[in-house]
């Protein structure tokens, strides 16, 4: 298969969906599949049509990590030197801050096989949905190697301790069901239904501000790093910032409309009565 065929774009009114498209080698991610995610990501950031971004994998996997031929050991000489470097600073950059901070609502839908470097895509994506039985793995120990990169730090923020330290350690292989009761996932669904659950929260998140999403997104990122005073000065900024960017609207035609009686959100229509 040719490179510029590693990464596959889709646009349906506002919900994007990139695939990643290597799927005789498990999407393995290689030096052109990084290349082509920075500058996809680059460009998307700033489409103002991206109201919801989905990320998958063509066949039956998800992405199976690193290529272990063409990201390694092809790299490995010291005449690929340029191309190593770039490559893992652009593998680097996109499945960390460009991914984890994009404007827009970030899905990975998890349909298969997701090992290794994988995790830190579905880390840094704002909602997980896996299929029941998907294949999750931090297989490294089993190379005589450890989950090095932005994986170790990755899961030890999204993971619980022992169950980081556990699978890490072992090299076992868990099912998506698990990776739900983990943490890891927001959610798991009998595969048949994948498409169609990742699709309904997809169109779900359309119908919201974005400007309010991004600023969510952000807030609840970012000032997990912060402390509690750092925190609350941080939320007060955004605020701000929201209002000027809705020119109040949250106020005007979100709590004001609440207020009036003319609309319920969060609530059920029985709950209105």
């Amino acid at each position: 298969m040719a490179d510029e065929n590693v990464v596959l774009l889709e646009e349906d009114n506002g919900i994007f969906t990139i695939t990643f498209n290597r799927p005789e080698k498990r999407n393995a991610m290689n030096p052109a599949m990084h290349q082509q995610m920075h500058k996809l990501l680059s460009d998307l950031r700033y489409n103002e049509r991206v109201r919801v971004l989905i990320i998958t994998g063509a066949g039956e996997s998800f992405c199976a990590g690193q290529d272990l031929k063409e990201y390694f050991y092809l790299l490995a000489d010291e005449s690929t030197k340029e191309l190593r470097e770039r490559s893992r600073e652009q593998s680097n950059q996109w499945r960390s801050h460009m991914l984890r901070l994009f404007p827009a609502p970030t899905i990975a839908m998890v349909n298969g096989y997701c090992f290794g470097g994988a995790f830190s895509v579905i880390t840094s994506c704002d909602i997980v949905v896996a299929a029941e039985d998907a294949t999750f793995g931090l297989s490294e120990i089993n190379f005589k190697t450890a989950p090095l990169g932005l994986v170790s730090r990755d899961i030890s923020e999204k993971m619980p301790q022992r169950q980081a330290m556990y699978y890490a350690l072992m090299g076992e292989p868990f099912s998506g069901k698990r990776a739900a009761e983990i943490g890891l996932a927001t959610m798991a669904v009998p595969k048949e239904q994948l498409k169609a659950e990742v699709r309904r929260i997809a169109e779900a998140l359309r119908e919201k501000d974005p400007i309010a999403l991004k600023v969510t997104k952000d807030v609840l990122k970012i000032s997990q790093r912060m402390d509690y005073e750092e925190a609350y000065a941080y939320s007060m900024a955004l605020a701000g910032d929201l209002t000027y960017k809705q020119d109040g609207a949250w106020m005007k035609s979100g709590i004001g409309e609440f207020i009036e009686g003319k609309s319920r959100p969060g609530l059920n229509e029985k709950d209105t009565h």
